[in-house]
């Protein structure tokens, strides 16, 4: 996977995956990981942003989970959109996609990053407690908008930079930086990692680890709001962790250090995808309305097939209540045994028996009668 460098260049670096790689079974091994990655990752990601839908819609949505939903986006977007470029680079082994992806791909998955980093950085700001109503969304929608043009102009030397080079009869796609803006862009790859990913995961980390033992010692509803800066912190503190070694090997290449080795290129950028993946997970695992909104709509999901197979009088699906859709289910449950029909002997005796009745004037005990005249 070595590549020339020529004399007006500074430096040069794949775009779009590592090219030129051998061996067949690092051609099959990464691009099934990273498929795995993204399929259970966009599973995940799409039941988040379902839940969150859900829950603007019946009114309980909140500042916190408008964000969330933000950052579930765009986790989506990078499995989606990002990672399937890397599965096929790494399949085909060199590169296949054209010049406008070589000259976008990287350039978009930065943005995409950047704007994951700032997104956490923003929730800082917004109230933590509870399910308060989203009455005022237009900060958010301002943050948001601010947050996506930062991000995507922080990282236009990746498209400028990226270019297809022949090599025989293939062509690989690498990012040449030209000796005349060395030095300009040797300053720029020193600000550009700790502005868009030191700054922002050390202050928000630091403001949520704050935040936490001042809830738990000193919030009127410490339970509820202590959780919510739990969710929030681990999120910041495993995108901070999964993507150090992205950002490390990105800085160390662009700053003409010699080149790190392949395997822990191919790490960073597959550990860069499974963060797009845990984050559903910690939100799904820790977070009380994601879970509940989760287990409502596995049951609304599953009571469609028991329909057709329940008899009519009998139903298992949870109505829309603000209830727990679990309690809601069980209830429904009880209420459809307590309707079952009775066993038709028992329901015929029954039946006698409240059809029976006593007349007026015959005796129901004859013989205490009897015995009296005797007496």
């Amino acid at each position: 996977m070595d590549i020339d460098r020529p004399a007006n260049v500074s430096f040069i670096d794949f775009v779009g995956g590592v090219q030129l790689l051998q061996g067949e079974d690092t051609r099959t091994a990464i691009p099934v990981i990273l498929i795995g990655i993204c399929v259970s990752g966009a599973v995940g990601n799409l039941l988040v942003l379902l839940i969150f839908l859900r829950d603007f819609k019946t009114g309980k949505g909140s500042e916190v989970k408008a964000l969330l939903a933000s950052l579930a986006s765009t986790d989506l977007v990078i499995l989606l959109l990002c990672a399937p470029v890397r599965v096929v680079t790494y399949y085909k082994q060199t590169w296949t996609l054209g010049s406008f992806v070589c000259s976008t791909t990287d350039w978009f998955q930065h943005s995409c990053i950047v704007a994951k980093t700032l997104i956490l950085a923003v929730s800082t700001r917004a109230k933590h407690k509870g399910c308060l109503p989203l009455y005022r969304p237009t900060w958010i929608h301002g943050a948001l908008a601010f947050v996506w043009i930062v991000s995507m102009i922080f990282p236009i030397p990746q498209m400028l930079f990226a270019t297809l080079v022949p090599r025989g009869r293939d062509v690989i796609c690498v990012s040449e930086m030209p000796v005349c803006a060395s030095n300009f862009m040797s300053l720029f790859y020193k600000i550009y990692p700790i502005a868009t990913f030191v700054v922002p995961v050390i202050f928000t980390i630091s403001y949520y680890t704050k935040m936490l033992h001042s809830a738990v010692n000193n919030a009127p509803r410490p339970q509820h709001q202590s959780k919510v800066i739990l969710v929030l912190l681990c999120l910041s503190g495993a995108l901070g962790l999964m993507l150090l070694p992205e950002w490390g090997t990105f800085t160390w290449i662009r700053l003409g250090f010699n080149k790190p080795p392949v395997g822990l290129i191919i790490f960073a950028q597959v550990l860069l995808y499974a963060c797009s993946s845990v984050s559903p997970v910690i939100l799904m695992t820790m977070y009380d309305d994601v879970r509940q909104g989760l287990i409502t709509i596995w049951f609304i999901a599953t009571c469609r097939s028991s329909k057709q197979q329940l008899p009519s009088n009998i139903t298992m699906c949870p109505k829309e209540t603000e209830g727990n859709g679990a309690e809601v289910a069980a209830n429904d449950i009880a209420d459809a045994s307590e309707t079952e029909k009775t066993i038709p002997d028992v329901e015929h005796f029954w039946t006698g028996r409240r059809n029976t009745h006593v007349e007026e004037e015959q005796d129901p005990v004859p013989w205490e009668r009897e015995g009296e005249k005797m007496l």
